[in-house]
């Protein structure tokens, strides 16, 4: 009886008896990895034909790594050639991760405000693998072109409204030490009332000379007017708005970020988190705010983490980028119908 034959009937014990299959003390980790190894061999087999064979190339040795995979973790064996022209496609060069969808599921759940910490037990608590930070960190990397792209596409030539706001956090600067970031936001509507997030840059403090940087980047990509701009009380930002879009109309608003962050949840809780919220930004001093803060994330955290981020410093500035724009494309995909009433508005 061979391996495989052995795997094959230890998988059906374990069925019969209701183990587990997966996990270190799984058949189907063993039996994968006795596969994988297989066709890796296949694929060398296939690729020194007769020709390289002629020519001198031959066989030299093998190349160990670990890879992760959902049923759990898994050695193979990658042949090498003596000319380095073997480019296997069962597990590739540099893969560490077998399933993109694996991939993908930590992306999504990174996006939810996930720490790599946290994340990383939870692959290991689920699927009986360990990622490191560093290994959750290059994945999650992988969408840095998408958002370079996104960043630079043109936009619409107007737009009825938008929003513009800075949200700050704390990032680790390049000393290790935790710093204030102002991670610059634009909602806009355009004429047919469907919502967009315009643009998102990452800047020391907020300030109107870099909300002027804003509006120019918005120009750049096209805009050419926008009726209206909602905006915070920050001195100066009005007549930087208009310094570009000289014929918007600019309003001031106070309850900006109540609302950001209402929109989060669901219609059938809003109320009662409201008046939960109500005892954050009523307290009387900082250490009751987040005292009572404390107690906000505690009962709502776990069902909107949008609102209630566990994110306390960002490892660095592109960190978090790469959250906020997660989450952008995370909420965005909802935003597929045009604000209610909007025919009556336009």
């Amino acid at each position: 009886m061979n391996n495989l034959e052995i795997d094959y009937k230890k998988a059906a014990q374990q069925l019969r008896s209701g183990e587990a299959l997966f996990g270190k003390d799984g058949a189907l980790v063993p039996m994968l990895e006795r596969i994988l190894n297989a066709a890796l061999e296949g694929e060398m087999d296939a690729h020194l034909n007769s020709d390289d064979r002629s020519s001198g190339n031959c066989r030299n040795g093998k190349m160990s790594k670990t890879v992760q995979t959902k049923y759990g973790e898994v050695t193979v064996e990658t042949p090498r050639d003596c000319d380095g022209s073997f480019k296997p496609e069962t597990v590739k060069k540099r893969e560490t991760i077998l399933a993109e969808g694996m991939a993908d599921q930590i992306i999504n759940i990174y996006a939810l405000g996930t720490s790599t910490r946290d994340i990383s037990k939870y692959f290991e608590r689920e699927f009986n693998t360990t990622l490191s930070a560093e290994t959750i960190s290059a994945i999650t990397d992988r969408v840095f072109p998408e958002i370079t792209a996104w960043k630079s596409r043109m936009l619409d030539l107007v737009y009825a409204i938008c929003w513009l706001d800075a949200i700050h956090y704390k990032v680790k600067d390049y000393k290790g030490r935790a710093v204030t970031r102002a991670i610059y936001n634009v909602l806009g509507i355009n004429k047919s009332g469907h919502k967009d997030i315009l643009g998102m840059y990452i800047f020391e403090s907020e300030g109107a000379n870099f909300w002027l940087d804003v509006m120019t980047d918005l120009q750049n990509r096209g805009v050419r007017d926008i009726l209206i701009c909602c905006v915070d009380g920050l001195k100066g930002f009005p007549d930087t708005i208009q310094s570009v879009f000289p014929e918007t109309s600019v309003q001031l608003c106070v309850v900006h970020q109540i609302r950001n962050s209402i929109k989060y949840v669901g219609n059938k809780h809003q109320k009662e988190f409201l008046k939960n919220f109500k005892t954050v930004y009523g307290a009387v001093s900082k250490d009751s705010a987040l005292a009572q803060l404390d107690m906000v994330d505690e009962k709502w955290g776990e069902m909107y983490p949008m609102v209630m981020k566990n994110k306390g410093v960002f490892p660095s500035d592109t960190a978090l980028e790469k959250l906020v724009y997660l989450a952008y494309r995370d909420i965005s995909e909802k935003w597929t119908m045009p604000l209610p009433n909007w025919a009556l508005i336009s």
